[in-house]
């Protein structure tokens, strides 16, 4: 199926994209030409739709960004996706991005509720790095899909039979990993704490298949602490919010990996919640293991966060008044008094 063929310019120098199918060119266009306002708004182009025809005009950067977006969207809607404003700005993030030597240009991960596709350049050499490495790092702020990413490449290889388990953890800082002291049952202990996990598993399988791996042990979701003395094979492991463990536990984690296992570990630097004094266990490991056989590194920065856009203003305000103050990924120091 066409997906958009370009035919000779107008008169102003602009570009014509011819599409087969009037249906999909709706989508594409959305409600009352919804994403294509979008699309002027973002790249600075002029889109006008007559017929199953567009012609773009402006800039010739921007004409070349909208029409690789526009070309790129019409595919989505051809595989049978919805066409709505974060596709749209997605779209704009991977236009114009090379192929990776060796690379299909397929970056998608299959899940039985979905298929879940880069939105942004970073994400996509996340993804790389998810299907190369035994061990990947994703580093970042909040927003850039870190864990989302992790889990679906986890359910997908789960699905295939590349591992027999998934095992996602998170430390549980904020109590301080002495759950016996909370009320209630263990999972109802732990769960406020896993919550964002479930949320991106429910995302990738049915519910009800989700109940029945988490009852089999299929699927385990629990804090760091109760990962001692375990070796983890035939597993997809998770690590998320790894900037608040400590070095201690950041080294018992990394040391579980057992046979055919691939592990990946998510954080943010920038948000330590660590008390004073004590070292992230996340950056130790990452000046540790860098350059290490079997491990990759993927660095997201606030231009592939893909939440809404005032999530991105905010991450980079944050960054600017961070640097200002020189404070930008400093620590504690080890020796300062705990309070």
């Amino acid at each position: 199926m066409e997906t958009g063929t370009a035919l000779p310019g107008p008169r102003d120098g602009g570009t014509s994209l011819r599409f087969e199918d009037n249906g999909l060119m709706s989508a594409l266009c959305g409600a009352h030409d919804a994403n294509l306002a979008r699309l002027e708004q973002k790249t600075g182009a002029t889109i006008h739709a007559r017929g199953n025809r567009l012609t773009v005009t402006g800039p010739e950067e921007a004409q070349v960004t909208a029409v690789s977006a526009l070309k790129s969207l019409y595919r989505a809607a051809s595989n049978g996706g919805a066409v709505a404003q974060p596709d749209v700005d997605a779209a704009i993030r991977m236009a114009g991005q090379p192929p990776e030597p060796g690379d299909a240009a397929d970056v998608s991960i299959r899940t039985p509720k979905r298929t879940v596709s880069p939105r942004s350049p970073g994400q996509a050499a996340y993804v790389r790095a998810l299907r190369a490495y035994e061990m990947t790092f994703g580093l970042g702020p909040a927003g850039t899909g870190k864990t989302y990413l992790a889990v679906a490449c986890a359910v997908n290889m789960m699905q295939s039979g590349r591992v027999e388990r998934l095992i996602l953890s998170r430390p549980a800082v904020e109590a301080g990993e002495r759950l016996g002291f909370l009320p209630g049952d263990l999972r109802e202990k732990v769960d406020p704490y896993l919550r964002p996990l479930y949320d991106a598993l429910y995302e990738m399988l049915p519910g009800d298949r989700v109940a029945r791996k988490l009852e089999s042990g299929e699927i385990e979701v629990a804090p760091l602490a109760f990962m001692r003395g375990r070796t983890l094979s035939n597993a997809f492991i998770i690590l998320d919010e790894a900037q608040n463990t400590t070095p201690m536990q950041m080294k018992m984690l990394l040391t579980r990996l057992g046979e055919n296992s691939r592990m990946v570990v998510t954080g943010d630097l920038s948000q330590v919640d660590l008390p004073p004094g004590v070292r992230s266990g996340l950056r130790d490991a990452v000046e540790i293991v860098d350059g290490m056989e079997g491990v990759g590194f993927a660095h997201f920065g606030h231009d592939d966060v893909v939440r809404h856009d005032l999530v991105s203003r905010i991450v980079r305000a944050y960054d600017a008044r961070d640097r200002s103050q020189g404070r930008l990924d400093l620590e504690p120091e080890e020796d300062a008094p705990a309070p």
